[in-house]
């Protein structure tokens, strides 16, 4: 039986797609699209922004030790929720990396992964990522919640979302830190 061109096209087509959806060579393709795609943030117009008055927000680092968002209320907070079977997510970690190194010591950075923790400490170690990593420990404010991956909100020392990003950007964006060091004067 002989194939006809189309035929074979058709199930190289198939094949392609099959590793794309169903192989890590397929996630880690998602990734570098998505890395591709990345844009910088947008800022939340003024009059558009949320106030976040309820900062009752318990989450556990992976030694176990509780933490409460009330502990940062008055700090330019960064949090990103995120996962490792997320390709955006993935694909943003790179740009998060280098922005903690640069603002790590004058930003609250709270990187809160929805997956389980030892598939997040073996991602973080074998990248050699530093990130301060958490999870959940109770209900999320609403203001903050968004069932998509990854979610990035910047938070202004009174509490205003100055940014509610959903899907990958470049968070090592020049814009990202001319933000930031305008929140922290």
């Amino acid at each position: 039986m002989k194939l006809k061109r189309t035929q074979l096209i058709n199930i190289a087509i198939i094949l392609l797609l099959a590793l794309y959806f169903f192989t890590p060579i397929g996630f880690h393709a998602k990734v570098y699209l998505n890395r591709l795609i990345s844009h910088n943030p947008v800022p939340v117009e003024e009059r558009a922004q949320q106030f976040l008055e309820d900062y009752d927000f318990k989450l556990v680092n992976s030694k176990g030790t509780v933490v409460n968002l009330k502990d940062y209320k008055g700090d330019v907070i960064f949090i990103n929720f995120w996962a490792t079977w997320c390709p955006p997510c993935v694909a943003e970690m790179p740009g998060l990396q280098l922005l903690y190194n640069d603002y790590g010591e004058k930003v609250t950075f709270l990187f809160i992964a929805r997956d389980k923790k030892e598939k997040v400490s073996n991602f973080i170690t074998k990248k050699n990522y530093n990130l301060p990593v958490y999870f959940e420990s109770g209900f999320t404010p609403k203001t903050l919640y968004s069932p998509a991956l990854p979610t990035t909100f910047i938070i202004d020392k009174k509490g205003n979302i100055v940014i509610a990003e959903t899907g990958s950007a470049d968070w090592n964006s020049e814009s990202v830190h001319i933000l930031l060091d305008g929140l922290l004067k």
